[in-house]
């Protein structure tokens, strides 16, 4: 009997069939499980950042980090409902206020909890936010508080939920104050319109709302970016606001004064400080001239001023390949533009022209805002149907798992993809909504020195490179949890927690982290004859807990008489005794249990003899 060394290409492969031939042994499944340095190890672990968790009200969408000029660390969260800062330990609500009401005796109550509130054209939807002050109380209520407006009654009426029950019914009091209204809150997930007129021309019974559609209504999305050391963040479809830390972590976004009051997203051009602002206006302040292709740059130094004189850089273009503006990123040189078909680069050419616009690549757009990086002077992104990578040549990825993640993805909610950096692990991974989730639940990386693919069940709206943290920042939604903010009122479900990966063995609520890696099923000699199998010798490095091994030697590719043997591997663990014959085999490493550390996986050997060929 001799021992085999069983070599397993790196990476997981998923495209081709599980059975292995000769030299072509390949891992077929994993979860938890990265490829470093051509061996298999188990991802770390992620603890709770201190104090956000379940104080962030929404879906987080976009996250930035920045370093201020007092050295304070400083890092932005959008989320379709809210946008906040977190700075050194604390959570700041920074939610532009849309408008500012003054009103008079606008409250009514029935007592109950439920307070009826009158604003002539008050322009709020369901879900918003606004916060009352100045008023008198009303049959024992406090108004004086931030509420989520519970419903929409009309045009110039709505109703608010109090924790308290009103003493008594009073229509029309409370006395004069303001009435402060956040932005419209938006989606937490895209969604089919269903409404009156969404259907094709003609169909269904006139008036009524359609039972089809093809119409997705997009989730809320943010872009956020620093001019110097202020934030600049920009609501899809919606405004741009300008966070100044000068005023201080209790002051809010403001509109960015003379900028577009609708676009897609912004970015800024670090090196010669302009603002870009894409998918806008072509008349600023007039939102139904919105143009997806359309884009602005403000002069040098200056985003506020989008208005092009001889004296400054200010300017627009349009892209004319595509139906809209997907994404940009910052790379060496240039920013890099995709519309949902190509992709295109944005270059300084100086006065009088500022920007030059050339395309670099047509039948690769982009699949979603956040869903391309640049990482050493290359740019990756996911399109449609397939992995890209601009090195000054746009190249389609060849990717072991494309069909498995492309197959099993949701496009209803394909913009929420969010793609992030783990510069620790050379790995780019992108977070996207499985074919029958409604939010982000797994995930693909790509090692890009490496040039190996795994997947993972692991649902990320976010995530943030270790760049100013020590460690990856990422977030994660849960739509039935309410978040624990007890000074607004009314609060429903649905909060995200953010968590500092790369820290600790487990998940951040303690619970272990389940891992498996399963090999093909790998032939014995030739696969000509039976096989004898009588021990596994195991190769492994920092394994502090137990793992299972799972042995199943087969007799051909589709038999069912396969024998399967389970066998325990400790730190300890000189070899797993097997009995049985086969003409392949097939192996499946599975930990399990409390602070496992991130194991690494050598050398694969087998103990065989030759059985016959019946």
């Amino acid at each position: 009997m001799k021992l085999v060394d069983l070599k397993f290409r790196p990476g997981v492969d998923k495209q081709d069939t599980a059975y292995s031939a000769g030299d072509d042994r390949k891992y077929v499944d994993s979860d938890f499980v990265r490829f470093h340095y051509g061996k298999p190890e188990r991802w770390g672990g992620w603890t709770n950042l201190p104090n956000p968790n379940k104080t962030i009200v929404g879906v987080v969408r976009d996250t930035h980090s920045w370093v201020g000029l007092d050295g304070l660390r400083y890092l932005a969260l959008g989320t379709n409902r809210k946008l906040y800062i977190y700075n050194e330990g604390a959570v700041y609500d920074i939610t532009p206020i849309r408008e500012t009401q003054a009103l008079t005796n606008p409250f009514t109550t029935n007592g109950t909890t439920t307070v009826s509130v009158a604003d002539t054209g008050h322009n709020a939807i369901q879900g918003d936010f606004v916060t009352f002050d100045s008023f008198s109380s009303i049959d024992g209520l406090d108004m004086n508080q931030e509420f989520e407006i519970t419903s929409i009654t009309d045009a110039n009426n709505y109703t608010v939920t109090h924790t308290d029950t009103a003493s008594g019914s009073t229509s029309g009091g409370g006395g004069s104050g303001n009435a402060k209204y956040q932005i419209n809150v938006g989606p937490a997930t895209s969604t089919y319109g269903l409404g009156w007129g969404t259907d094709t021309w003609s169909s269904g019974t006139w008036g009524t709302a359609s039972s089809a559609s093809d119409v997705v209504i997009v989730g809320r999305n943010w872009s956020l970016d620093n001019f110097g050391e202020d934030l600049i963040a920009t609501v899809l479809d919606g405004g741009t606001f300008v966070w100044d830390t000068s005023g201080g972590l209790a002051s809010r976004a403001t509109a960015l004064s003379n900028a577009p009051t609708a676009s897609r997203f912004s970015i800024v051009s670090t090196d010669t400080r302009h603002l870009l602002i894409f998918g806008t206006e072509t008349t600023i302040g007039t939102p139904d001239t919105q143009d997806d292709l359309f884009f602005r740059f403000s002069d040098r130094e200056d985003a506020t001023d989008y208005t092009p004189v001889a004296t400054n850089e200010a300017g627009s273009l349009r892209i004319t390949d595509g139906s809209k503006i997907v994404g940009a990123v910052k790379s060496s040189g240039q920013i890099l533009v995709w519309t949902d078909t190509s992709l295109h680069g944005i270059q300084f050419v100086g006065t009088p022209f500022t920007f030059g616009l050339r395309q670099l690549g047509a039948n690769a757009g982009l699949i979603a805002q956040h869903a391309a990086i640049e990482v050493n002077g290359k740019a990756y992104w996911m399109s449609d149907d397939a992995f890209y990578l601009y090195d000054g040549v746009v190249k389609k990825m060849p990717c072991s798992v494309q069909d498995f993640v492309f197959d099993d993805l949701s496009y209803t909610n394909k913009n929420d993809i969010a793609v992030g950096l783990n510069t620790a692990y050379n790995e780019i991974i992108w977070y996207y909504p499985s074919a029958n989730a409604s939010q982000i639940d797994r995930a693909v990386a790509y090692n890009y020195l490496e040039g190996t693919w795994y997947t993972l069940s692991l649902g990320r709206t976010t995530w943030l490179g270790a760049y100013v943290y020590e460690k990856p920042i990422a977030t994660e939604y849960n739509a039935s949890a309410t978040a624990n903010v007890s000074t607004i009122l009314g609060l429903t479900a649905g909060s995200s927690f953010v968590y500092e990966h790369e820290s600790g063995n487990n998940q951040a609520d303690g619970s272990a982290i389940t891992a498996f890696l399963e090999t093909g099923s790998v032939e014995i000699a030739d696969g000509d004859q039976l096989m004898s199998v009588s021990k596994l010798v195991p190769d492994f490095d920092n394994l502090a807990n137990t793992m299972t091994a799972q042995l199943t030697l087969e007799q051909y590719p589709q038999s069912a008489a396969n024998v399967t043997t389970n066998g325990s591997i400790t730190n300890t663990t000189e070899k797993i005794n097997v009995r049985g014959r086969g003409r392949a085999v097939k192996i499946r490493y599975t930990t399990n249990t409390i602070d496992d550390t991130p194991w690494r996986l050598g050398s694969q050997k087998l103990q065989i003899r030759p059985d016959g060929r019946r």
